[in-house]
């Protein structure tokens, strides 16, 4: 048995069925971590039937300009007053005590579904996810773990470069970079299962297997390797510096699947 590195996990887990391939993939990973000792806490959006839609709502009181009502800015001031509404506080404490977080969910039109991009808009508020000061490698997260965890409807060759859906590391790159890393996130590869519902139980079986042993080593695993902040000027409009862009003239592939450098991508960046 290995000895979990974090004990705080967070599982924000997004499907509607308790019956769910999505629900048996929460269940091992429950269990899993509780083994090594963790500390599992578990937000189960649609039985918690989450508000997904940012609005005004989200602040107690009155906004600072309700002629023009800026959300970002709003919820910002609201933090700082503890005027925030109770559901957005509550799921904060969980992110600020957890070592890692595993978002669960079944991909829809590429992305998350909507009521796990609602936690995500409204949890994750300027001034406490990130700041123009702190982004990605200066986040306010960046001694926290992050994964996506996921179902496709479409087979695993439907997603690659020659594939009709496109490569899954240029679909991932908005959510691993934009949002988790963006936050400060170590992001670790995400486990993808690929289109369970056309598979056997058999294969179905197998595949939550393979999700348990990964997760008996997860917290060992070494994050993905994306941009630094330092390696931009924040003075040149957050252009990448040039004594970097040298390092990588030489390679056949630019750092990460944004910043490409006009070279192919790097094969499976976003990937395990």
């Amino acid at each position: 048995m290995h000895v979990a590195a974090a004990k705080n996990v967070l599982i924000v887990y997004a499907h509607q069925s308790p019956t769910s391939f999505n629900a048996a993939a929460k269940d091992v990973a429950v269990k899993a971590l509780q083994a090594q000792g963790c500390n599992v806490v578990l937000s189960d959006l649609y039985a918690m039937n989450f508000k997904a839609q940012a609005t005004a709502d989200d602040i107690i009181g009155e906004p600072l300009n309700s002629d023009n009502f800026q959300y970002a800015e709003e919820t910002m001031a609201a933090l700082k007053e503890n005027r925030l509404s109770a559901d957005i506080i509550e799921e904060q404490k969980k992110v600020l005590e957890a070592d890692l977080i595993l978002f669960q969910f079944p991909m829809y039109w590429s992305t998350v579904p909507a009521i796990l991009k609602g936690w995500l808009d409204r949890v994750f508020t300027k001034g406490f996810a990130y700041s123009d000061e702190h982004m990605y490698s200066n986040g306010f997260f960046k001694d926290k773990k992050a994964m996506l965890s996921f179902t496709t409807g479409a087979l695993e060759s439907m997603f690659n470069s020659s594939g009709i859906n496109g490569d899954m590391n240029v679909t991932l790159w908005p959510l691993q970079n934009g949002i988790l890393h963006f936050c400060g996130f170590q992001v670790l590869a995400p486990q993808i299962f690929w289109a369970p519902s056309g598979t056997s139980p058999d294969d179905r079986k197998t595949m939550l297997d393979r999700w348990q042993k990964r997760l008996e080593v997860l917290l060992e695993e070494k994050p993905l390797c994306l941009t630094a902040l330092e390696w931009f000027d924040g003075s040149e409009g957050f252009q990448m510096k040039q004594s970097e862009r040298e390092k990588w003239e030489a390679e056949a592939h630019g750092p990460t699947v944004g910043h490409h450098l006009g070279k192919p991508l790097r094969p499976n960046s976003q990937l395990l």
